[in-house]
């Protein structure tokens, strides 16, 4: 990768920029470790350390397990970088074994809507989530598995049905959001619907609702005899 200093970047196209603009899910691993790792070093700028440190793993989820000795063996990356970062990747764990250790109750389409409606409200692009829950409607894990408009095109069945069975889910609740704010489903979220149905039934696995968020209402297939 070629040294490039973050000061040579285009100012809206700058990690932290971005992060401001299009929302920190929107970055990629690289800028990301960029914005924690805060600067370089004389002879590496902050995009070629976060570059050698994605290099030196085979995927990002091996962050998890590495240590200090590991990542001060990576050129330009010091004891203090390596401290940030190891605080960082722990923080993060801590706030998600937290996040698991609460149960959350989805048994009514009223919960669901309040439990994204903060995360989904003001998104000028569609998020499909899919949230997979036990045989108590509990919420075993969320997944966004897309972003952009939604079609046969981006949402893939395999993906979905895959997680249920990694997950031992008994059932699935579809959730996206309209940016416009208007909750009616299209002829298209029908259709998806309606395959997805199809499948989930095959696959011994419910699709128990789909629902809609706008601004501040929403739409459930499963109230409105859509299911």
């Amino acid at each position: 990768m070629n040294n490039i200093l973050v000061k040579d970047i285009p100012l809206l196209d700058r990690p932290r920029e971005r992060l401001l603009k299009y929302g920190v899910i929107n970055l990629s691993n690289e800028e990301l470790l960029s914005i924690v790792l805060k600067n370089g070093t004389k002879n590496e700028s902050v995009m070629s350390l976060s570059y050698n440190i994605l290099k030196s793993i085979n995927n990002i989820t091996d962050l998890k397990d590495i240590t200090i000795n590991k990542l001060t063996k990576i050129n330009g990356i010091g004891e203090v970088k390596a401290i940030t970062l190891l605080a960082s990747i722990e923080l993060g764990r801590r706030v998600y074994q937290e996040q698991n250790n609460i149960k959350i109750l989805l048994n009514d389409s009223k919960l669901v809507f309040n439990y994204l409606h903060d995360e989904l409200y003001d998104k000028k692009q569609e998020y499909f989530i899919v949230l997979y829950l036990d045989n108590k409607k509990y919420l075993i894990e969320k997944k966004i598995l897309f972003i952009g408009t939604i079609n046969y095109s981006t949402v893939h069945p395999r993906e979905i049905f895959k997680y249920a069975y990694l997950l031992s889910s008994s059932s699935i609740i579809l959730v996206h959001n309209h940016p416009s704010g208007d909750t009616l489903p299209s002829k298209e979220d029908i259709s998806l619907t309606k395959n997805l149905i199809e499948i989930g039934k095959l696959n011994g696995i419910p699709i128990i609702d789909h629902i809609i968020i706008g601004n501040n209402n929403y739409y459930s297939f499963y109230k409105n005899n859509m299911l």
